[in-house]
């Protein structure tokens, strides 16, 4: 592999030598590119005896000509590694005033960063915010590890070891692979609950949301199970199980649950049943009908009391407080992660082809502007994939 590592002005600078001299070693090659305040920690010249390559310090000082072109397209990745609160506010903002961020918003090819910084900077509405608007482009991002900092505090913000920031270039470089080896459980689609032969209690779920998240599950190596009372077109290397009322679902989850390794709950689940279906049609003879309704076993629930080792996502469609409600939902069901939208919003509704998401876990909230059902489908499995890395589930 071909790498360029961006270097930034941090304490963590001295980890960054030891994850060049690794990538060496292994027989990639590796070019650094540094910014000026990255060169008063460690001078350019040691980059270059462990790397072997030449070091960018100024898009200005090279023999070649638009050096920071010909650098992105040579490699197969960028690490910028660590990564300050300026160099990301940089990025987001789309700031090319350096050799680094230069070479970086030329990069056409898989960028990484992993953040360092003061536990208070890292967990600030700045970079908070920077994050999730680079993340939203695409970049991926390598969480902080918790420890003690430079500034002699204890907290989130210090640059993982070299050994483990290798492993994780290596999982998101593989990304045919990123999910190979977790089974998936995912459901889609609004449940049907029977009035008659005829008739049945239903809602608006399309269940593109479902087949979009199983469809990209797969491409990304996991086996996935599919349960849906949908009848789209079944993505390829998806096993598909097909219900029709909540019970059935709630049969056919529970029936795979302690195989899995994630179950995603896309369905829109009917919260309430016919009590008593008729065997027969019900001929239209009053002015009225009238029907009793009791409640379905709520699935999400059962399986967040039953969860052992299983990573959970849940959803949340809703039209009032949407935030709120979905935090409610995440604590009260155990659930890792709740997708929440405003079905009221444009492009947000049953049926069509876009979503506009915000993904909420025990760390906050992460919204997302309007994207297609495909797009959001790779946020949420992206989003699961950094769970998997902090925590192995079988």
């Amino acid at each position: 592999m071909k790498f360029i590592v961006g270097v930034s002005g941090g304490i963590a600078i001295y980890k960054v030598v030891d994850l060049v001299r690794r990538f060496k070693k292994r027989g990639d090659e590796v070019r650094v590119v540094m910014t000026d305040s990255a060169t008063k920690f460690v001078t350019p010249e040691l980059f270059r005896e462990i790397s072997l390559e030449p070091v960018m310090t100024t898009v200005f000082n090279n023999e070649e000509t638009a050096a920071h072109i010909k650098w992105a397209q040579w490699c197969d990745a960028m690490i910028i590694a660590p990564a300050t609160a300026n160099v990301i506010g940089k990025l987001a903002a789309g700031i090319a005033d350096d050799a680094l961020t230069t070479v970086a918003i030329a990069m056409t090819k898989p960028l990484i960063i992993a953040p360092a910084m003061n536990k208070d900077m890292f967990n600030s509405a700045a970079v908070t915010a920077n994050l999730s608007i680079l993340k939203q482009r695409g970049v991926n991002i390598i969480k902080p590890s918790s420890g003690e900092l430079a500034c002699g505090v204890e907290g989130v913000g210090r640059l993982p070891e070299p050994v483990e920031i290798v492993e994780q270039v290596d999982k998101i470089l593989n990304a045919d692979k990123r999910l190979s080896g977790y089974k998936i459980l995912v459901t889609a689609g609004g449940t049907r609950e029977a009035i008659d032969p005829v008739r049945y209690i239903g809602n608006r779920s399309s269940g593109k949301m479902g087949y979009a998240i199983a469809k990209i599950a797969a491409e990304y190596g996991a086996e996935v199970i599919l349960v849906t009372s949908s009848s789209l077109e079944v993505p390829p290397n998806v096993k598909c199980i097909n219900v029709e009322s909540a019970e059935q679902m709630r049969q056919a989850v529970l029936s795979e649950y302690e195989t899995v390794s994630v179950v995603i709950m896309a369905a829109a689940v009917a919260d309430y049943r016919v009590a008593e279906p008729s065997k027969q049609k019900i001929k239209k003879s009053e002015d009225t009908l009238t029907l009793e309704l009791v409640k379905n076993p709520d699935i999400l629930l059962e399986l967040g009391q039953r969860k052992q080792k299983q990573i959970l996502i849940g959803f949340a469609a809703e039209t009032q407080t949407v935030e709120a409600n979905a935090i409610k939902k995440l604590k009260k069901k155990n659930l890792d992660m709740i997708v929440a939208n405003d079905v009221t919003s444009e492009g947000a509704g049953f049926g069509v082809d876009t979503n506009i998401v915000t993904l909420i876990t025990s760390n906050g909230a992460t919204p997302y502007p309007k994207m297609s059902k495909t797009e959001v489908a790779e946020v949420i499995l992206n989003e699961l994939l950094s769970f998997l890395l902090d925590t192995p589930h079988g």
